[in-house]
């Protein structure tokens, strides 16, 4: 049987094309909800801010180094999970963090901040975590990421959409209120099924393999949640903070991770059902999580 590293997943790029405009409407959908007066709060006071951006790109991805390092997961699996770790938080962060009764300004300004720090953050943790280990380190040499490269697709699908939206907002509140709600549900209903779409056509290949991924998958969602929850504790945020911290770390831009895989790495087996099972499974603990935090009020 075909090894999962030597697997490249099937997808076209007419796929990849609508997979970015897919990615580009849900954040602009999140971009609407933004006002320039968030981030002038957040300047007053940075705090909550600073401890989930450390938590998200410096703690979680070497917790997933590390975790890499103890299993020695498939060479394409661990740069995947890597690569994942690089990523900004993931577009339902905000919604969650509403479900679960957080601070749900306080995650979407960490989704802003994040996805503009990704630019830059994102290529290098790929380069710095994916380098240092061996296996990893020698995909990174025959498929020669070029870190400016990541920065562009980065830029035009994440931070045009978050200019367009919060200009949007800004010029035109009163249409962005009556479009906020149906363009959010709009925009993830069509990203998972374009998920679902792309998995109906490698599902041969993804049933082989999605099981030797999971547990991994599972693993290092909870020992981001688990990070992002830590890390706020130690910093003596307020359980209202907590909340969104713990689960903006915890939940990941998997299709970012995706658009990276197919530009990248060629669709590399491996990678992509890391980034795939990431897509289903942190939705399913995010909201199982907020069921559960909602219970209790969050003292602020």
């Amino acid at each position: 049987m075909t090894g999962i590293d030597e697997v490249m997943i099937n997808f076209s790029p007419t796929a990849m094309l609508v997979l970015n405009a897919i990615l580009a409407v849900v954040m602009f959908s999140i971009a609407i909800d933004l006002k320039t007066e968030d981030f002038k709060a957040l300047g007053k006071a940075p705090k909550p801010l600073i401890v989930g951006l450390f938590s998200q790109f410096i703690v979680l991805p070497i917790l997933t180094y590390l975790m890499v390092v103890a299993l020695q997961p498939r060479a394409s699996i661990a740069l995947g999970l890597i690569l994942i770790a690089a990523c900004p938080g993931g577009n339902i962060s905000n919604f969650i963090t509403h479900r679960a009764g957080g601070n749900a300004a306080l995650s979407v300004s960490m989704t802003a901040v994040a996805t503009v720090g990704a630019i830059l953050l994102t290529p290098i943790n790929i380069a710095l975590w994916g380098g240092l280990y061996g296996p990893t380190r020698e995909i990174l040499k025959q498929t020669a990421i070029d870190p400016v490269s990541v920065a562009i697709t980065v830029g035009l699908m994440l931070i045009l959409p978050l200019i367009l939206g919060m200009t949007l907002n800004a010029t035109r509140p009163d249409l962005t209120r009556r479009i906020r709600r149906p363009l959010q549900t709009l925009a993830m209903a069509i990203f998972f099924g374009f998920v679902i779409v792309a998995l109906a056509g490698n599902w041969t290949f993804f049933l082989a393999f999605a099981g030797s991924v999971l547990g991994l998958v599972i693993l290092h969602n909870a020992l981001a949640l688990g990070a992002g929850f830590s890390v706020a504790t130690l910093a003596g945020l307020s359980p209202y903070n907590r909340r969104a911290v713990t689960i903006e770390t915890g939940i990941q831009n998997s299709g970012l991770g995706l658009v990276l895989i197919f530009a990248f790495f060629g669709g590399l087996g491996g990678m992509a059902v890391v980034a795939a099972l990431w897509g289903i499974w942190h939705a399913i603990s995010g909201i199982a999580l907020a069921s559960v935090m909602s219970r209790t009020e969050a003292a602020r």
